[in-house]
């Protein structure tokens, strides 16, 4: 079966830049898949790009074929822990990749960026920029009309485009999928919370599909030092429990292991931890060594929005990775074809 061009909203065609592109080959296969599924003939590929970088840092992405009025989707991964490349140099090279789209005048350009760049700066505490609504601005006046990002940090991010979309995608279905499917975790004897108060509408969200109990960790976080916490409480009985901690990301990994230390001292058994964006910057990944090592935590479950590569999942005993691939082909598939994406994207 052939697609329908007056069903559709033109030739889908995906482009990657560098860091983007093992993300943008799993997406690949799904929308083959899903293609498959529904009985059309078409097979995709990823549009040819050339990334360019000068001897001074400066960066640009060339496309190198015919995109006229299509429905052209650029995929960057940021932060790239298989690159040397910077979390702005990756930011430059999307924006210069929109831009390109820009002047070869597609129908439509959307973005995917699984990790919203400087998506923590989106409020002023003191005299300092917001610095995630200048990254919105960066997007907007490239060329982007959609943006597809994956559990933001920030909900108000979504009010520092003027005309641009952002589609804010969740990881949790996923997820629970694998807590359901793969691992055989006692959901009666489980109790989920997250590792501050920010995370609990996130924690309740899991508590109530997985059927299990609620605690939260409350935390002062001392501001003038990035990252840290001043201290921490729990509101809830975790004594002789598996404990489940959601979040949308790791990052240095402070409060985690503060929040795990906390449960344990108050008897938990088992500690699982899921998240969204696994970045573990800095020694977070030797800082979670120690603690699974020291009975801590018992394992991290992470998602390929921030892709570490076969050998680290295969080599990391306390790591799992759950793809979100499959969700952000089905939302490109069903953009393309003018179907609701609403479904997908709680």
């Amino acid at each position: 079966m052939q697609l329908n061009p007056y069903e559709s909203r033109g030739v889908l065609s995906i482009a990657a830049c560098n860091s983007g592109k093992k993300f943008a080959e799993r997406i690949i296969i799904e929308l083959c898949k899903i293609a498959q599924k529904e009985g059309i003939d078409k097979e995709y590929k990823l549009t040819d790009t050339t990334e360019v970088v000068f001897p001074n840092g400066e960066v640009k992405v060339v496309i190198n074929e015919f995109i006229r009025g299509d429905d052209f989707y650029i995929i960057q991964c940021v932060d790239d822990p298989l690159s040397d490349r910077s979390i702005n140099d990756n930011l430059m090279a999307v924006i210069t990749a929109i831009h390109a789209a820009h002047q070869s005048d597609p129908d439509h350009i959307t973005i995917v960026i699984p990790q919203f760049p400087y998506s923590r700066q989106e409020r002023r505490k003191t005299r300092e920029s917001i610095s995630a609504k200048l990254v919105a601005q960066l997007i907007e006046n490239a060329g982007a009309q959609r943006v597809l990002t994956l559990d933001i940090h920030a909900e108000a991010i979504q009010g520092f485009f003027n005309s641009t979309k952002l589609e804010d995608m969740h990881a949790s279905g996923e997820i629970v999928d694998y807590l359901t499917n793969t691992l055989n975790l006692d959901f009666k004897n489980l109790v989920v919370t997250g590792p501050d108060v920010g995370s609990a509408e996130r924690a309740r969200y899991y508590s109530k599909r997985l059927g299990t109990r609620f605690a939260i960790v409350d935390k002062a976080r001392d501001y003038s030092r990035p990252g840290s916490v001043e201290s921490m409480r729990l509101v809830g009985e975790v004594k002789n429990r598996d404990v489940l901690i959601v979040d949308d990301m790791i990052a240095t990994g402070n409060t985690l292991l503060q929040a795990a230390g906390l449960l344990k001292e108050n008897g938990a058994k088992d500690i699982y931890v899921a998240v969204s964006l696994p970045f573990f910057n800095g020694n977070a990944v030797e800082r979670i060594e120690r603690a699974h090592k020291e009975g801590i935590i018992k394992l991290v479950i992470g998602t390929d929005g921030v892709f570490w590569g076969e050998a680290f999942v295969q080599n990391t005993k306390w790591y799992r990775e759950v793809s979100v691939a499959p969700l952000f082909a089905r939302v490109i598939y069903n953009i393309n074809l003018k179907r609701s994406v609403s479904q997908l994207l709680r």
